[in-house]
């Protein structure tokens, strides 16, 4: 089903990648969640009272809420968590299948045992087992860091399926990526495809947030399935959850379907 020799390569080929992407979100995750003092937030709000409101309210800083849940849910997974892993999965994507085609190595993979239908689903694997390590390095540091500074002052339920849903959404947005690849022949289009639609979703998103005139734009983004206010209500967020499965496995399937019946310039 797997190549396990591919699957050392792609880990060998991304894994600085994998590592710059994670130290970054350790930096900041901590440093937010230290953040946190209800006593002083009115002095935060204040701060940031004195930036620009549009550039406030596009990176999801303007509903902090009261708890941690919603300081970690506004401060962290309003923009960062959106941006961050978003760079990984653009990139490796794009390495999982075009971008051999596109050197030519494809050629000597296929003149291996591997048939194309194990190398996608190799690379598929990479993507999906990766984003879910990254995601997950992310969960379990973030509930030690609060337990530690502010213990008991966390929803860990809440926070759990915060980053179920964040997870649910990277398995679309690296099926897009995934899909893109397997499409076409060259790092061109595929980045094309593969990075413009997930960063349009982002713009999108950061558009919609700025004002009651465009917030109708959140119904054309991804990125709306992610929302932490469903989940700190507990209610409602099932339906994205499921979204995003269908998506995901939707993307998957045609790109593994594409890559296996379409002519590659070998």
């Amino acid at each position: 089903m797997f190549s396990k020799p591919l699957f050392k390569a792609t880990l060998k080929q991304n894994y600085v990648v994998f590592i710059i992407i994670l130290a970054v979100l350790m930096l900041y995750l901590p440093i937010i969640i230290q953040m946190f003092d209800p006593s002083t937030q009115d002095t935060l709000d204040e701060m940031l009272k004195v930036l620009p409101q549009g550039l406030i309210s596009a990176m999801g800083f303007s509903n902090v809420g009261s708890t941690l849940l919603g300081f970690v849910a506004s401060y962290f997974y309003g923009f960062l968590i959106l941006l961050l892993p978003m760079i990984y999965v653009i990139i490796v994507a794009n390495r999982s299948i075009a971008s051999h085609v596109d050197k030519g190595s494809m050629a000597y993979l296929l003149s291996t045992p591997n048939t194309r239908g194990k190398i996608a689903r190799t690379q598929a694997g990479f993507l999906l087992i990766s984003i879910t390590l990254l995601l997950g390095i992310v969960t379990i540091v973030g509930i030690l860091v609060s337990e530690n500074l502010f213990p008991n002052e966390l929803d860990i339920k809440g926070f759990l399926l915060l980053n179920l849903n964040t997870l649910l959404l990277y398995f679309a947005l690296t099926g897009i990526g995934f899909f893109a690849s397997c499409l076409f022949n060259d790092t061109k289009n595929s980045l094309a495809l593969g990075a413009g639609l997930p960063v349009a979703f982002l713009v999108v998103q950061m558009l919609s947030n700025t004002g009651e005139s465009v917030e109708f734009l959140k119904y054309f983004t991804l990125f709306t399935l992610l929302d932490s206010d469903k989940i700190i209500n507990g209610e409602g967020y099932g339906i994205n959850f499921v979204i995003l499965i269908i998506l995901a496995i939707i993307l998957y399937a045609s790109g593994l379907y594409v890559f296996k019946n379409r002519d590659l310039p070998l």
